[in-house]
């Protein structure tokens, strides 16, 4: 589950009725909380946004953009999430997901946007030594992550469904996809980021330059604020729902975290979530207990959120030493945040809390 808090200004976000989730952008107006679909008026001061909200993706939405085309724009974008969850929703029969799976061992023609989503996984699994593998669905199934019809695999299942996940075996051509048979893909670790990118795309073809836009939590801070300021997002305390664990503010960026109280379930006194490592099946547990990345492509943080994670503390760290075009707030099980050099200055970590800098070349 997700929880994101609100912290600008004094005046709390909260989108009701959603999973919490744990990254909260800030902002000077407040949700109209009830779940459905609002936009403002055209008719208002340029430093008050048009605000649109929406389910989709399996989420809640929060969209305010700034300027005097807002709500037209906004139209366009609830229309590129809208075909986006159409073709990337694994259990619409419709979509390309669910025909690359059905059909696996066949080529299948998809939309080009499926085709890129898979190209960047693809990519970001190379660059991150397979931490990150969309194929890892057979897995996550069998967990019932997908379901909700929780339970425990035995060592044996999980290896012998191992053998069907390996990105290296899917092929892309153009718009052209191919999985090997018992092979099956699902977008759940970078889809939202990719649609925050499209977004912003729409926003800078209409000469939009503030906007802040929160897809279940995968939060993308476009320009800033009307004031200058630049916006103040929270990224949650992964022991304590109710607070913050540090807060950081950014511009022309998208903040993205991965934690293991997100989605998980209990058995006999064990709790198991949702990050599953590749290599072994199981829930990752190497360290970490929530990453955040920060950069300018949602696609890429919202993978290497995972990534990292699923990592743990000395790889994750190594990557972010390696990398300087991303920033990251690192979470471990002995609750010491590290920060790579890139955010220390526009970061904020609760007091009380140890905290290290990752520092680059």
């Amino acid at each position: 589950m997700k929880k994101w808090i609100a912290l600008s200004l004094i005046l709390l976000m909260m989108l009701n009725g959603c999973s919490s989730q744990n990254t909260q952008p800030s902002e000077d107006t407040h949700n109209n909380n009830n779940g459905s679909m609002t936009n403002s008026s055209d008719n208002q001061t340029i430093d008050v946004p048009n605000t649109k909200e929406l389910f989709a993706m399996d989420t809640y939405m929060t969209l305010k953009v700034y300027g005097d085309n807002s709500s037209k724009v906004l139209d366009q974008c609830e229309m590129e999430i809208k075909n986006l969850e159409s073709i990337f929703n694994v259990n619409d029969t419709d979509s390309d997901i669910y025909h690359i799976n059905s059909r696996s061992g066949s080529v299948v023609q998809v939309d080009q946007n499926t085709a890129a989503v898979i190209e960047k996984a693809t990519d970001m699994s190379e660059k991150t030594d397979g931490a990150l593998d969309i194929s890892i669905y057979p897995v996550l199934r069998e967990w019932g992550f997908t379901t909700g019809e929780y339970s425990v695999p035995d060592e044996k299942t999980l290896q012998n469904l191992l053998q069907f996940v390996d990105y290296h075996n899917i092929n892309v051509n153009g718009v052209n996809v191919n999985i090997p048979e018992a092979y099956a893909i699902d977008f759940g670790s970078i889809a939202k980021g990719y649609a925050s990118d499209q977004l912003v795309s729409i926003l800078n073809e209409n000469g939009i330059s503030s906007a802040l836009l929160n897809l279940g939590g995968n939060v993308y801070a476009l320009g800033t604020k009307p004031s200058g300021e630049k916006w103040t997002v929270g990224i949650q305390d992964p022991t304590n729902s109710t607070d913050n664990i540090c807060i950081v503010k950014v511009s022309d960026r998208a903040v993205i975290t991965s934690g293991n109280y997100e989605r998980f379930f209990e058995r006999d006194g064990k709790k198991y979530w949702h990050i599953i490592d590749p290599k072994t099946g199981f829930p990752a547990d190497n360290g970490i207990i929530s990453a955040t990345v920060i950069g300018k492509n949602g696609a890429e943080c919202d993978a290497l959120s995972t990534a990292l994670f699923v990592m743990g503390t000395d790889k994750a760290i190594k990557y972010c030493q390696q990398h300087r075009d991303i920033d990251a707030i690192l979470v471990t099980k002995d609750k010491k945040v590290y920060l790579t050099d890139g955010i220390s200055d526009s970061a904020e970590v609760s007091d009380g809390i140890e905290y290290s800098t990752i520092a680059r070349n």
